[in-house]
């Protein structure tokens, strides 16, 4: 009988196995905000950043659902741009730094908001880096450790936007089953400047550093 609110779920619908009702919510006790960044101005920003790249390897955790479903659908605009996908899937930590390893093969490489590999970031660095592969990812907090640039969302707004929702369940009585999720209300496209002069990649203007 408790609502429950989530913040920086990606997908609900993959995560929580269910289909959301037209309104775009989820008809039960559930609401809340998506960290989700679009994934077509993600597939975008590769092909400005790398117009001449021929494969690029989606790397992500094969045991989050998230992931997957990022990785399907930016598999999509990127095969109809006429990039080669590869896909890199790794169960956890474990096997992460051989899997990374193997995609090195590829031009250049895309991460999603993947939490394993936003917790093993350092390690990711230690293998593109020295390869000479950039890595386009889903999020700031990935991108400021091993990538070159992210189209990103701010964690702030969407932590105060489920804040909102919050309140108006508590004191305005909403139907939390009627409540649709919520999104970030902009995205910022974003690089890594140390990580982007170690590649000599130019970042072309319009690009904000990670500070």
């Amino acid at each position: 009988d408790i609502p429950v609110l989530a913040t920086s779920i990606t997908n609900y619908e993959s995560a929580m196995e269910i289909e959301l009702t037209p309104e775009g919510a989820t008809g039960m006790n559930v609401s809340g905000t998506s960290d989700l960044a679009p994934l077509d101005g993600q597939a975008a920003m590769i092909q400005e950043l790398f117009p001449d790249a021929k494969t690029v390897g989606l790397i992500y955790c094969s045991a989050e659902p998230n992931s997957i479903f990022q990785i399907k659908t930016i598999e999509g605009y990127l095969t109809a741009m006429g990039y080669e996908c590869r896909r890199y899937g790794f169960n956890d930590s474990n096997d992460l730094a051989s899997v990374v390893q193997s995609s090195t093969e590829c031009d250049v490489l895309y991460i999603p908001t993947d939490n394993t590999a936003a917790g093993n970031t350092e390690a990711i660095a230690n293998i593109v880096l020295p390869a000479k592969v950039p890595v386009v990812v889903g999020e700031e907090g990935i991108c400021a450790g091993c990538g070159v640039a992210t189209l990103t969302i701010s964690y702030y707004d969407i932590g105060y936007k489920t804040g909102e929702m919050a309140y108006d369940i508590l004191v305005n009585g909403a139907d939390i089953a009627s409540m649709p999720i919520a999104y970030a209300p902009q995205f910022t496209k974003k690089y890594n400047a140390a990580n982007a002069a170690e590649l000599n990649i130019t970042i072309p203007e319009g690009y904000l550093p990670i500070e």
